[in-house]
């Protein structure tokens, strides 16, 4: 059956009694999309994009950001329409992953082919939400010592109390039943992103205002080999595509959001903002990083140190970094348990199938 535009635009709402799980209240509004999608793209990665846009320069660094920025809204839109497929018998029916939408629109066989990519995606972001949260951590305690005892200080110290400290923190939200119930986390994790964001750009500014002049070139880090920096422009690619992750965790965001009106229109709305916003914090924090330090643009603007002081304002950041990585890592990881809940739900026979003791 193939939809036109119009019904692709216009969601059926579901019966009760067609409704596979009448029992959750859906209470998403396009607010709230939009401080999930947030926490879900402006990561701590969007400190590294003045890195990125240094080994790219001045005219591809602004254009790989737009070009990825509008593949994953174009994505975006049409996984956005996947999240209710139609069915001539039953009605339509409601996808609550990407998934289930897979399954619908290809089949069992490529869902589970699509499973573990996606889940070794979702994996490999919680594991470097870990450690990123960690060195931010760090970050703070360098940030001190460097001020107490001057720049050429050495100031090393483990990373690993921090990430136990990360997890102790994660095993607790973990226990929120499912993404219906980490609204308000996303929303404190959306403000910490703009804050700490804030901060990166307008230190940016004013180093740039400092020096007196804007550095950096048309073509990037010059290097000896081409080799090498075909290396780097492919390592600065991978950060900014990197930096729109959430396509992922697109519909499990949608089913959160009540209706009238139309979840899929309330998302393409939600996706459009966010991204527009994410991209123009992405192109100032990047540009204004790069055309501060041009060919020696730290790896990270506020853990790489290529801010030593105002000191406190460093440690605000990193702390609100932290914050941040606490919400993003629910919003990557809520999936996750979903899909294994239901899969002990459905396919363990030793936890659903009664069991009796004959005396």
């Amino acid at each position: 059956m193939v939809l036109s535009s119009a019904d692709k635009n216009h969601e059926t709402p579901l019966l009760p009694a067609q409704d596979p799980e009448p029992f959750i209240k859906r209470t998403g509004t396009l607010w709230t999309a939009v401080a999930h999608i947030i926490t879900g793209v402006i990561g701590s990665g969007v400190l590294s994009l003045a890195w990125s846009m240094a080994q790219l320069g001045w005219i591809a660094g602004p254009l790989a950001m737009v070009i990825f920025a509008s593949v994953t809204l174009f994505a975006t839109f049409l996984l956005c329409d996947c999240h209710r497929g139609p069915d001539p018998e039953y009605g339509p029916g409601r996808n609550r992953s990407y998934l289930e939408a897979v399954d619908m629109c290809l089949g069992k066989t490529n869902a589970w082919a699509c499973s573990l990519f996606i889940h070794v995606g979702l994996y490999g972001t919680a594991i470097a939400y870990t450690v990123t949260s960690a060195i931010s951590m760090r970050a703070i305690q360098k940030s001190n010592c460097y001020h107490r005892e001057g720049h050429e200080a050495a100031c090393e110290y483990s990373d690993t109390y921090y990430m136990l400290i990360f997890g102790a923190v994660q095993l607790i939200l973990s226990q929120a039943p499912d993404f219906h119930n980490i609204q308000s986390l996303s929303v404190i994790a959306a403000v910490m992103s703009f804050a700490y964001s804030f901060i990166g750009f307008g230190l940016g500014v004013a180093k740039v205002i400092g020096n007196g002049f804007v550095m950096g070139s048309f073509s990037g880090v010059s290097t000896t080999t081409s080799i090498e920096k075909m290396w780097l422009v492919a390592q600065a690619l991978g950060d900014i595509a990197f930096a729109y992750p959430y396509s992922l965790v697109l519909i499990e965001i949608q089913d959160t959001l009540k209706s009238p009106p139309p979840a899929n229109q309330t998302m393409k709305k939600a996706s459009t903002m966010s991204i527009i916003t994410t991209t123009i914090f992405y192109l100032f924090c990047g540009g204004f990083g790069y055309a501060a330090f041009g060919d020696n643009t730290p790896g990270n603007l506020l853990t790489g140190f290529g801010f030593y002081e105002p000191y406190w304002l460093i440690d605000l950041a990193n702390a609100f970094i932290v914050i941040h990585l606490v919400g993003g890592y629910q919003v990557y990881s809520q999936p996750i348990f979903a899909h294994f809940e239901k899969w002990i739900c459905e396919e363990n026979g030793f936890l659903n199938n009664e069991f009796y003791h004959c005396l």
